[in-house]
């Protein structure tokens, strides 16, 4: 237990510290602390729906284009360059990403299909993670950057969005089924349920 209170207290320090000079803090999954004159600290509970983008070095500049898409759709997209701290155990950190986002959004190309490393294995992780979610629900959403072929495994389970020829469209598509799967997933108030 006191290892627990050390890390707590560790953690309300840094984030004392760093609403004290000015700044927001985010912990992911939690929510963001703002500074506020008045109270010292105001504190926003997560509430908008985690996408983890998973993808390749080599599309790095349509993921952050998919990133800032989602953002300012309402969505709070989870990328490794704009989360990761420096220091931070980096694979532990992506795994409980993908464990905490409510989507997993995989960014498939000529260049990811054919690449090892870490896209492949958080793609594998996220399956693993899909096998605790409902049936019913919609977790993994494969998108294609370009003409490319997918894995088996996805391509006979899962159905795909194309985000090229026409990114304006394809995005549409994209917001119109995670806002759907986001209202459907609500749970229904005690009274209408009777």
């Amino acid at each position: 237990m006191p290892e627990c209170c050390d890390a707590c207290q560790q953690v309300a320090r840094i984030v004392l510290r760093g609403v004290l000079a000015g700044k927001t803090v985010e912990i992911d999954g939690l929510g963001i602390f703002y500074p506020d004159t008045r109270r010292g600290f105001r504190f926003v509970p997560r509430a908008l729906p985690q996408v983890f983008i998973a993808y390749c070095k080599e599309d790095e500049e349509l993921a952050r284009r998919l990133s800032e898409d989602l953002n300012l759709a309402g969505f709070s997209p989870w990328m490794d360059v704009r989360k990761l701290l420096a220091g931070q155990n980096w694979p532990r950190a992506i795994e409980a990403a993908i464990e905490n986002s409510d989507f997993f959004v995989a960014c498939f190309s000529g260049q990811s299909v054919r690449k090892k490393g870490g896209f492949q294995s958080e793609i594998r992780y996220a399956l693993d993670c899909a096998r605790q979610v409902p049936l019913d629900e919609i977790y993994i959403v494969p998108v294609r950057l370009d003409e490319c072929a997918l894995p088996r495994t996805i391509q006979h389970e899962l159905q795909y969005i194309d985000l090229f020829p026409d990114w304006d469209g394809g995005m549409e598509r994209l917001l119109t089924m995670l806002r759907r799967e986001v209202e459907r997933r609500r749970p229904v108030p005690a009274f209408l349920a009777e």
